[in-house]
């Protein structure tokens, strides 16, 4: 998965590259910036000060001393000043100028704080869409796996608004199908009358229970009439929207290397978030998304909040995988891609 968001303590993450969230001094101070200093040791702070500082949305990279990375990447955010004084370019150049050192060093994969976001008072549902528009714009052009790494959950928020339109609309959906649950089971208790060995089709014609039915298939047949599979469908839809693979596979925030085993084997089975990950990336209806699922052996179901949250989506037409996996995030659910 190209792009992950992450619950963790950033200095434990093993990549090449971790981003650390520094003031323009470069030599240390609170927050992601004296964690990571206090985690690599002295030896950080005695090349931080050969660097002569670092201006605002602008970044540098050192070695990482006793991190378990190869490079610290340190990089100034804005503080936030109501947002009218140029701090969203800023924190954006905060993240490109961050990935260019990484793509430069041939970093495979970096990880990320949410810049700015701290005492910086940058509003964090901003400040994580800033990063999400900057790295998946990225990801589209480079191969890369990135972190977007969060604390813990009081640090992360999508906007009030979306949470609670997807709230609503999971409650609505999630109590019927509940509701339904319960009626089922009840409907299912109930004693069955007896059927009749003589049986009324519509014209009320008697039609007896011993008139030849269509023959059954056999195994084999029934083997060899098999539909058509989930990566035969999923090719055929990249065609028919006129994408290529790549396109395709960066957008459904998947690995070229998984690509290229679901291309080439004609069975493969994805799990359901790599599967709902392709049918978001080629925008597919919801009755589209349902067929794509049956190929791999999935539905979607309101007895379950993750599907619900998709459904969500397709149905206010948007399919952005990346703001998708934000919502999935803050409801505590699995994130697409693979």
């Amino acid at each position: 998965m190209p792009l992950q968001i992450v619950r963790n303590d950033i200095t434990k993450m093993t990549v090449d590259a971790i981003v650390n969230a520094a003031n323009s001094t470069l030599l240390g101070g609170g927050g992601v910036d004296g964690c990571i200093h206090r985690a690599a040791g002295e030896g950080l702070l005695e090349e931080c000060r050969t660097l002569g500082g670092c201006e605002t949305g602008n970044a540098k990279i050192t070695g990482a001393y006793k991190l378990p990375c190869k490079y610290v990447i340190h990089t100034v955010g804005p503080v936030y000043q109501g947002g009218n004084n140029g701090e969203k370019t800023l924190l954006e150049s905060c993240y490109q100028k961050s990935l260019e050192l990484a793509k430069e060093h041939n970093c495979e994969s970096v990880a990320f704080p949410l810049i700015s976001s701290g005492v910086y008072g940058y509003p964090k549902d901003k400040a994580l869409k800033v990063a999400i528009d900057v790295i998946s714009d990225f990801l589209l052009e480079n191969e890369m796996t990135v972190y977007i790494v969060i604390f813990d959950k009081k640090a992360y928020q999508i906007s009030e608004k979306l949470f609670s339109d997807i709230a609503e609309y999971i409650d609505d959906r999630y109590v019927d199908a509940h509701t339904d649950y319960r009626r089922e089971r009840m409907r299912r208790n109930a004693p069955v009358p007896p059927i009749s060995m003589v049986e009324f089709c519509e014209c009320q014609a008697p039609v007896c229970a011993s008139v030849a039915m269509p023959k059954a298939l056999s195994l084999e047949d029934a083997v060899n009439s098999v539909d058509e599979s989930f990566s035969q469908m999923l090719l055929r839809k990249i065609d028919e929207k006129g994408m290529t693979d790549a396109e395709c596979y960066k957008k459904a925030n998947i690995d070229r290397k998984l690509f290229s085993k679901i291309r080439g084997d004609v069975y493969y089975k994805p799990s359901k978030t790599t599967a709902i990950a392709f049918a978001i990336a080629l925008e597919l209806s919801l009755d589209e998304t349902e067929d794509m699922l049956k190929k791999a052996g999935f539905a979607l179901s309101h007895s379950n909040k993750f599907d619900i949250i998709i459904e969500y989506f397709i149905s206010k037409g948007n399919y952005n995988i990346f703001e998708i996996n934000e919502a999935l995030f803050a409801f505590d659910q699995s994130l697409l891609g693979g």
